[in-house]
């Protein structure tokens, strides 16, 4: 069931919209502007329907929060008020509201427009969802990586936590494409981002496919030698897979990882990190494959001892 949030000061009002709309959603009802961003943050919400008039922070100036933090911009919000001038109307909608509804409330219009945008956003979510997965892993694209790598990195910024990124990269896998063909390869690449994804699953890790046989990593929050010992795990999982490889390569199929952890500071960019995490997996490869190389927030190099 879809949820919806209702910030309105007025139990009466509150009621009554909860009223009309709890038989076919979820309703959570916050009656300040600082209650409902708290909600908002914390729940998956489909629309969020906001009171103008609110004590303390007025329902445009949450509305305005919401549109500013990246977990609640995509909501989209419909303004409550009994305020009928173009003025208001033309604030709102510039502040970023998908619609109005005005008191007194008239049922078939408010679950008529109710049902219209939670319809949109969950249309709206599937394709974006589509487009940012992808196909044959079932794991975050390119693309979404993009995206997401920018707003967690003005994050971390933000917070001075720890931040890692890894490239991981599966090895000789054109050898293996050459003598297995392209559907076991498939196969392969498969079978390593269902690894990546069940050791990197909590809500501060992310892992997409990057590129062919080549996937990416972040991890927020851990320092580095923690990290390291993740990556370590997952190497040796996918190794212990036992996919069989060209024997002129070695006996199983193998990934190499290159990565960094740092505290980021004002002024530093992501693609800094991301060229050093890029430069260990070369050094990953150059020493042997099969293993994890990593720079520290010590500043010192990582290396783990296992090799083909």
């Amino acid at each position: 069931m879809e949820k919806i949030l209702i910030v309105d000061d007025s139990t009466i009002q509150a009621t009554q919209l909860k009223s009309i709309l709890d038989a076919d959603y979820e309703i959570t009802v916050a009656q300040t502007a600082e209650e409902g961003l708290g909600y908002a943050r914390c729940e998956d919400f489909s629309l969020i329907l906001l009171d103008v008039v609110l004590p303390g922070m007025d329902g445009f100036m949450l509305l305005k929060r919401l549109q500013e933090e990246i977990i609640t911009r995509s909501v989209p919000v419909i303004l409550i008020t009994s305020l009928s001038d173009i003025e208001n109307e033309q604030r709102g909608f510039t502040l970023g509201a998908v619609d109005y509804i005005t008191k007194p409330f008239h049922p078939v219009i408010v679950q008529a427009r109710v049902n219209t945008h939670v319809k949109l956003y969950r249309y709206r979510k599937q394709v974006e969802q589509q487009s940012m997965t992808d196909q044959l892993t079932g794991i975050a694209n390119r693309r979404k990586y993009e995206l997401y790598s920018s707003d967690k990195w003005e994050e971390v910024v933000r917070l001075r936590i720890p931040f890692s990124v890894c490239m991981i990269d599966i090895d000789k896998f054109k050898v293996y494409n050459d003598t297995f063909g392209h559907p076991s390869g498939d196969k392969v690449i498969t079978a390593v981002a269902d690894v990546l994804s069940k050791y990197l699953r909590r809500a501060t890790d992310f892992v997409a496919r990057y590129g062919g046989e080549e996937f990416v990593a972040m991890i927020v929050g851990d320092e580095a030698r923690k990290v390291f010992g993740y990556m370590e795990q997952i190497r040796k999982q996918i190794e212990d897979l036992h996919m069989e490889q060209d024997p002129s390569v070695g006996k199983w199929v193998t990934v190499s990882c290159g990565g960094v952890t740092v505290i980021p500071k004002n002024g530093d960019k992501y693609s800094t990190y991301l060229q050093i995490a890029d430069a260990m997996l070369y050094d990953a490869k150059k020493d042997g494959r099969n293993r994890v190389v990593w720079f520290g927030d010590d500043m010192k190099q990582w290396k783990s001892v296992t090799c083909l």
